[in-house]
């Protein structure tokens, strides 16, 4: 019997392959990072050839360090960076254009001439018309690309979230996604679970552009590239539903946040729409094959782990991610600094993509270990607003957050999330947990695990941090933090 599940996990800067076996133990991995290509203020790509390459290359590489084959590896599980938008032609698989990642803001003016059409779209999809999510994108493609509509029309041209491109490599044309990463285009119906046509002629898209709509968790092809041999793909996941799924939320009212270069809380509500009054998405958490469709409300925060890279790299204040940690730990508090890291707008709660990065509360007392105190706290903070939102929202009273992520090693970030939060902060066992839900998924689709139940037996905890802080103490940063966010939030009204 075929001992392990490989997951194919390509996210914002890298893409790893990882070989799990039954007790979600890792037996190798390989990670490659890509380049981050910014060609004007705003605009964020990726090569999706690279892409492409790098994914062979790290598969290669694992299954070197694990001495094994493909014919070794049951299934294979697919997570990605959702909305980030690529469209190439399905006769020579040559993308048009590089990819135009979530962080891009480019499509501003496309969200903006929606704004008559903004609840039509908050109904149907979840999603607000923002910059973030694919369809507009898939427009600005066509309406900038030099025959592409010609071609889109035609048939030629298609469309998909990394996911799809990945997919349609490796099997050599299968083109689908998941409703994970459909949900995310602002282009599918959430009660449907299908592409809504009113929104793709709101929108000019061509409907043979979009890739078919599957579940989370069936086969949807095997591999002809990347593998030696044949290897079911049965697993595809928007990595932050990924997340929720690797974390076994499987029960309305459970909560994740994973601290990456973005951060991104995703509350289970069951087979239950949320329609969020509060600046949530709603999204879709997961569909198993034949089961109903399990559905989430998110909060999404632009700037987390690359906040830190760019006070590295813009800055120099900093050598590498640990130091920051050892800068913040010099001082018992964040000495009046307050930071918000606005570069592409807020995100959740907020969706303004004109408030600007702000710093304030700056004084003579205040030195760099201050300031990376507040480049930490900054992602607590704003987990917080999103927080309440989600209980807003829900009327879920939330005493526990499933966490992961490169910024859970930060005890300082993790302590003072709980204290901020009131809430217990619990990070797992595994540490790759977003590439582990795409390996579940895939796993349960042939039968490498039973059912969730045993998933869930084999979760573990690590560790768990709970609140010290003061009620009092709380109140008072979290206003403080608010005034700072009032600031952001002004900057486009000023000028």
């Amino acid at each position: 019997m075929k001992q392990l599940i490989g997951a194919l996990d390509q996210g914002t800067t890298s893409t790893r392959f990882i070989l799990f076996d039954r007790k979600n133990r890792i037996t190798a991995s390989h990670q490659l990072e890509h380049k981050q290509i910014y060609p004007k203020a705003g605009r964020v790509e990726h090569d999706p050839i690279e892409i492409w390459k790098n994914t062979k290359k790290v598969i290669n590489s694992t299954l070197k360090k694990a001495n094994i084959t493909s014919s070794d590896i049951a299934a294979l599980g697919i997570t990605n960076q959702r909305e980030t938008t690529v469209v190439w032609n399905k006769k020579t698989g040559k993308p048009y254009y590089n990819a135009i990642t979530w962080q891009d803001t480019r499509t501003d003016r496309i969200c903006r001439s929606l704004k008559k059409k903004k609840r039509k779209f908050q109904e149907k999809t979840g999603l607000p018309t923002a910059t973030y999510f694919s369809g507009p994108k898939i427009k600005w493609l066509l309406d900038n690309v030099d025959g592409l509509r010609g071609d889109a029309e035609k048939g030629e041209a298609i469309f998909g979230n990394i996911d799809s491109w990945l997919l349609w490599n490796l099997t050599g044309g299968k083109h689908v996604t998941d409703v994970t990463n459909a949900s995310r285009t602002m282009l599918m119906n959430l009660e449907t679970l299908n592409w809504d046509e009113e929104l793709l002629e709101i929108l000019g898209i061509p409907r043979t552009m979009l890739p078919q709509i599957c579940s989370s968790s069936e086969v949807y092809g095997t591999t002809k590239h990347g593998f030696k041999t044949k290897v079911p793909i049965a697993g595809i996941l928007g990595d932050q539903q990924a997340s929720l799924f690797g974390q076994t939320c499987f029960h309305k009212g459970d909560v994740k946040n994973t601290y990456g270069t973005g951060c991104f809380i995703l509350q289970n509500t069951g087979d239950q729409i949320f329609h969020s009054k509060n600046g949530l998405l709603t999204t879709v958490g997961y569909q198993i094959k034949g089961e109903k469709p399990v559905y989430a409300l998110e909060g999404s925060i632009a700037l987390a782990g690359s906040l830190i890279q760019w006070l590295r790299d813009n800055f120099g204040l900093i050598r590498d991610s640990q130091e920051i940690n050892k800068l913040a730990e010099k001082v018992t508090d964040n000495g009046g600094v307050y930071f918000v890291p606005a570069f592409s707008g807020l995100f959740a709660p907020h969706w303004n993509s004109g408030a600007r990065g702000t710093i304030i509360g700056l004084t003579h007392y205040a030195n760099k270990n201050h300031l990376a105190r507040a480049v930490l706290e900054a992602t607590a903070f704003q987990t917080c607003d999103v927080f309440k939102a989600m209980k807003k929202d829900s009327g879920i009273k939330i005493t526990e957050l499933k966490v992961d992520g490169g910024m859970t090693a930060s005890n300082l970030l993790m302590q003072f999330q709980a204290d901020i939060l009131d809430a217990a902060v619990i990070i797992p066992e595994v540490s790759e947990i977003t590439a582990l839900g795409a390996a579940f998924a895939a796993g349960l689709a042939v039968g490498f695990w039973t059912d969730k139940k045993e998933l869930a037996a084999n979760w573990k905890e690590k560790q768990t941090w709970h609140s010290k802080m003061t009620e009092d103490e709380r109140i008072n940063l979290y206003d403080q933090w608010q005034r700072a966010v009032k600031r952001s939030l002004d900057w486009e009204s000023e000028n």
